[in-house]
């Protein structure tokens, strides 16, 4: 197995940096990715980590994935409604039918 390339000491400092916000360091939302992650720990430590690398030291350090648990506001539940059942029959194509076939890929299906 492998060091991880940010020890006890190092993630201590970067759960401090991640609790400031990613505002504070400079991104226009709430919203911590972790290309944003990554961007941070290469600022802060001169490290680079890959994206699966940042997401398996952050499991094992507890921090879990979050997702939002509202919708906006502005949503129109039967605006959407009527959408879904209007237009999206006309937008999704039709699904292929399965039939009979050949595996082969110079001779046609034989019947």
């Amino acid at each position: 197995m492998s060091r991880p390339k940010l020890n006890d000491q190092l993630f201590a400092v970067l759960e401090v940096e991640l609790a400031k916000g990613p505002v504070a360091h400079g991104w226009p939302d709430q919203r911590w990715t972790l290309a944003r992650i990554k961007t941070l720990i290469g600022r802060r430590f001169h490290k680079s980590m890959t994206l699966s690398g940042i997401s398996q030291i952050l499991r094992r350090r507890g921090w879990s994935r979050q997702v939002l648990a509202r919708r906006a506001v502005e949503r129109d539940e039967a605006a959407v409604a009527g959408w879904v059942k209007e237009v999206w029959p006309h937008v999704e194509p039709p699904r292929r039918r399965s039939g009979t076939g050949s595996s082969s890929r110079t001779r046609p299906d034989s019947r």
